[in-house]
């Protein structure tokens, strides 16, 4: 447990989320350390021999419900430096939030498919794409600031990634790229509200105000990403906010200007309710399909994910 009496909840913050959950869980597990979480890279290894390798390092692995290559790592005499393996520095695995394996899963992506990651940097969610794809196909890696394409680049080479193409510009400007994508991942800019147990700053930066304004962005980089995907194409939508304005809000828009069907998410994982209403605004039915995961739901953190058919 970190120290409580050190760490101040803005009074507005509080306020806002007694309303959207329970407010002393939240809080509670919002103040723990995060359990440490890998992703098999088979590409390179299969998580059976990984596994061996690690556990003769006295390393306890334990799978993660939701993703057969994920497992929680915990060591016998309390190191958590798992990135300090010469396995991980050989890209056999990626060190990855079991929650943040979520969107590349329900993405599905496929072998010789043309996929975009618009918001790829660091390059977790990437890696993994490109993983399910068997690098094959073409797989684009997006952001839109040269500083955050170092570690993008760095993470897809050691991880062994053939078929990406790294590119640098904002989203939006994807509309005049006049190509068409089997599937696009829109992993957006966001307040990071369900990240607080490894960056406690976002308690300090947190305001209602970005949250407004991080919504009309989100927004126009999912409209800009429908745009481009190809019919009976796959577009998944996500945060690791839980602010109902960057989630439930975005997609309830979305939904109303498109022609798009929302498709519920099946995964073996503890799942709390979407948000359907809050603060006087009413948000589509549909939203229900949609996955809203609260840290202390599977002592992770929390996250949101859409799954968007385009029809």
């Amino acid at each position: 447990m970190q120290n409580q009496e050190k760490i101040q909840f803005k009074p507005a913050f509080v306020e806002r989320y007694k309303k959207l959950t329970d407010w002393k869980k939240f809080k509670d597990i919002s103040l723990t350390y995060l359990r440490r979480s890998i992703r098999v890279n088979t590409l390179k290894i299969q998580a059976k021999e990984l596994k061996r390798r690690l556990e003769e390092q006295n390393w306890e692995l334990k799978q993660v419900p939701w993703c057969k290559e994920g497992f929680w790592v915990k060591h016998k005499q309390g190191r958590r430096d798992i990135g300090n393996t010469i396995e991980h520095q050989l890209g056999y695995f990626y060190v990855q939030e079991a929650a943040s394996m979520i969107p590349p899963l329900v993405l599905d992506a496929r072998p010789g498919e043309i996929i975009l990651d618009m918001c790829a940097a660091p390059g977790s969610k990437s890696s993994q794409i490109a993983q399910y794809m068997q690098n094959k196909g073409i797989l684009i890696a997006n952001d839109y600031q040269y500083i955050r394409l170092q570690p993008l680049g760095i993470n897809l080479q050691r991880t062994g990634i053939t078929n990406s193409i790294v590119t640098l510009m904002e989203g939006r400007y994807f509309k005049d790229s006049r190509i068409e994508f089997d599937r696009i991942l829109v992993d957006a800019p966001c307040s990071g509200t369900g990240t607080i147990r490894k960056s406690l700053k976002t308690l300090r930066i947190w305001n209602p105000n970005a949250v407004k304004r991080l919504h009309a962005q989100q927004k126009q980089l999912l409209e800009t990403a429908f745009s481009i995907l190809k019919k009976e194409g796959t577009l998944v939508y996500s945060t690791c906010s839980l602010e109902p304005e960057e989630d439930e809000s975005v997609i309830s828009e979305f939904l109303e200007n498109n022609n798009a069907k929302l498709e519920k998410i099946e995964l073996n994982i503890k799942r709390s309710e979407p948000i359907l209403e809050f603060e006087g605004n009413k948000y589509s039915e549909e939203v229900k399909k949609c996955l809203r995961i609260w840290p202390q739901d599977n002592d992770t953190e929390g996250f949101f994910v859409a799954k968007i058919r385009k029809d």
